[in-house]
């Protein structure tokens, strides 16, 4: 067991004095022999896991703030996404940088990434691990653009300020339009080379709000406001529907491609659901630590069938630290 710590007052001197400031961590990437730790105030650090040292900040100028992480497995590098003070922290930067430069002590060999995009507050930028793509939202102009993550060339772009949502499923891409007071239109693309698939209009209860719309393959899960849920099946428009009483809005989904099935996280519970709209497994003695269910706080294997999770103790163990303890649990039994 190793202690790792991303504050050292000598070496952040030259950051800007908040950044200087010791701050609970918020990410951990793991890559090869190298962990990744991400401070709240945006100081990234990258220690060894041979030596178990601290190799390098990859904080490249004092008034950079990096805000997440993501490690590419296409090509062996770690991208970070910033913002600058110099900016007034208002725009979205993002720099790959090898791994083995990184291990090198060398952080500075990296470059920048979508430099032509403004990507400006509400702005974005989403990696896509499970198709290879990256998607870009600029909202100066109303464009999302498609990247390969691979070697980074842009692939397509779709312009229409009529889009509100992109949801991004294995193989396919789901754009939500701007509904009406009876439907809402829905556009099914290609992830690869953006053809439309399928073009429809799904029908919607007037005056309730959409808590929720989500797509897994051939799946559509949408869920308004005190209605049921509907499970619909866009190859043929079979529809299943699910209690409002049986299933509630969750704060956040997980969907486990492998099983096809999908957990989803109310208040500290954890549910598994299928495509039937049947609960396959809840977790009565799993209740995780956050409430607002963070997914950083979750982990599933490559073969998912454990879900390793933060979570309360039972409040009579008195071995566990701060009522706290990891929980790994069979997701199908």
């Amino acid at each position: 067991l190793e202690e790792f710590d991303t504050h050292d007052p000598k070496e952040n001197n030259a950051l800007l004095p908040y950044i200087r400031k010791r701050s609970k961590i918020i990410e951990i990437v793991a890559a090869r022999d190298i962990v990744f730790a991400l401070s709240q105030s945006g100081v990234c650090a990258a220690f060894s896991r041979v030596t178990n040292k601290r190799i390098c900040f990859l904080n490249g100028s004092p008034d950079e703030v990096v805000r997440s992480l993501f490690y590419n497995k296409n090509n062996d590098s770690l991208i970070t996404v910033s913002v600058y003070g110099s900016e007034n922290f208002s725009a979205l930067r993002c720099k790959t940088t090898r791994i083995e430069y990184i291990r090198r002590g060398t952080p500075d060999a990296g470059f920048p990434l979508f430099e032509t995009e403004s990507l400006k507050w509400p702005g974005f930028v989403e990696f896509d691990d499970v198709n290879g793509k990256v998607l870009t939202y600029s909202a100066q102009d109303s464009t999302y653009k498609v990247f390969d993550l691979k070697n980074y060339t842009l692939l397509y772009s779709i312009s229409d300020k009529n889009v509100q949502e992109i949801k991004i499923s294995p193989g396919i891409m789901l754009l939500i339009y701007t509904r009406t007071s009876s439907s809402i239109p829905l556009k099914i693309l290609n992830i690869e080379d953006g053809t439309v698939l399928k073009f429809f209009n799904h029908l919607l209860h007037r005056n309730k709000k959409v808590d929720f719309i989500e797509q897994f393959n051939e799946k559509l899960l949408v869920k308004q406001d005190g209605e049921n849920l509907q499970i619909l099946d866009v190859r043929n428009f079979q529809l299943t529907e699910v209690s409002s009483t049986e299933f509630m809005t969750p704060s956040a989904f997980i969907f486990l491609y492998e099983l096809q099935l999908f957990l989803t996280f109310r208040n500290r519970s954890v549910a598994v659901w299928n495509f039937r709209g049947e609960l396959v497994t809840s977790f009565e003695d799993h209740l995780l630590w956050h409430p607002d269910c963070n997914t950083n706080n979750i982990y599933i294997t490559s073969d998912q069938d454990l879900i390793i999770s933060y979570c309360k103790a039972d409040s009579t163990d008195s071995f566990s630290e701060e009522n706290v303890i990891i929980v790994l649990v069979p997701l199908v039994s």
